[in-house]
């Protein structure tokens, strides 16, 4: 093993590890001391990285269980990079595994929702899908037709009201978190940037699972004939207005027909 590989893995252990340095420890020439207090930084700020990318989990568990699952995370998933706002996508799996957030089964789904806005917020503003180009095909090619979802756009199928919870959570809406039924799943959610060129907001809206198979049918790549064959319960009017809707919206940024190389 090289020097440097091994300085390097033992400066990981030191600042990532499950126990931090001790003062009577010297690192490389440098005091242990120094290490720890770069080491509680780093933390802190990943810290404080997940606390505004969930910041419904930590209203619903506390400020402090919080703190305390977030540093449990992060002692197992340092960062692979300095643009931080990629960091913490395993954490709503963390949190369906730990056994401390039993009590509370849809904590994890509620990470999930709110990491797909997350995403929505940060994705690339990119060119979306000139309608017109579509509108140029020869209506027999129409069906081969497959499409590249927008960045910012998630589907995700809950198996608790996790937007419900996530509102009311928010709007610190005793109420309507009292009216949550927790057996009323699973749900189907569109989680998409509104203004997706601009970066204005996020929409989190519910679809029937008849057409979120379909949405996510054509978010996967798979051509219209197939995503609609692998779609049962939407009639025709429903579809034609389904897939406007989400054409109107921007929800695509690129297409091919079946068949041709993706660039």
């Amino acid at each position: 093993m090289s020097a440097l590989l091994e300085l390097q893995r033992s400066m990981r252990e030191h600042l990532w590890g499950a126990a931090a340095p001790s003062g009577d420890e010297i690192f490389d020439g440098v005091p242990a001391e120094r290490i720890a207090i770069y080491r509680n930084t780093c933390i802190s700020a990943l810290v404080n990285v997940l606390r505004l990318s969930f910041p419904a989990v930590q209203r619903l568990v506390g400020t402090d269980f919080f703190e305390g699952a977030a540093r449990e995370f992060i002692r197992d998933h340092a960062p692979l990079g300095a643009y931080l706002n990629d960091y913490g996508a395993e954490f709503p799996q963390f949190l369906l595994r730990l056994p401390a957030a039993a009590a509370l089964p849809y904590l994890g789904e509620v990470a999930q929702l709110e990491w797909a806005i997350n995403r929505a917020l940060h994705a690339a503003d990119v060119p979306v899908l000139d309608i017109a180009t579509l509108a140029a095909l020869e209506e027999v090619t129409l069906p081969t037709v497959g499409f590249t979802a927008h960045p910012s756009l998630s589907l995700l199928r809950l198996q608790s009201p996790a937007d419900a919870i996530w509102r009311a959570v928010l709007d610190q809406d005793e109420a309507g978190m009292a009216a949550v039924n927790l057996n009323g799943g699973p749900v189907h959610l569109l989680i998409e940037r509104t203004g997706v060129t601009t970066g204005s907001g996020v929409q989190v809206r519910r679809l029937s699972a008849p057409a979120w198979q379909f949405t996510a049918g054509l978010c996967s790549g798979k051509p219209l004939f197939a995503a609609l064959e692998a779609t049962s319960g939407l009639q025709d009017g429903e579809i034609n207005a389904l897939l406007a809707d989400h054409l109107a919206s921007g929800r695509f940024i690129d297409f091919r027909r079946t068949g041709e190389t993706v660039s």
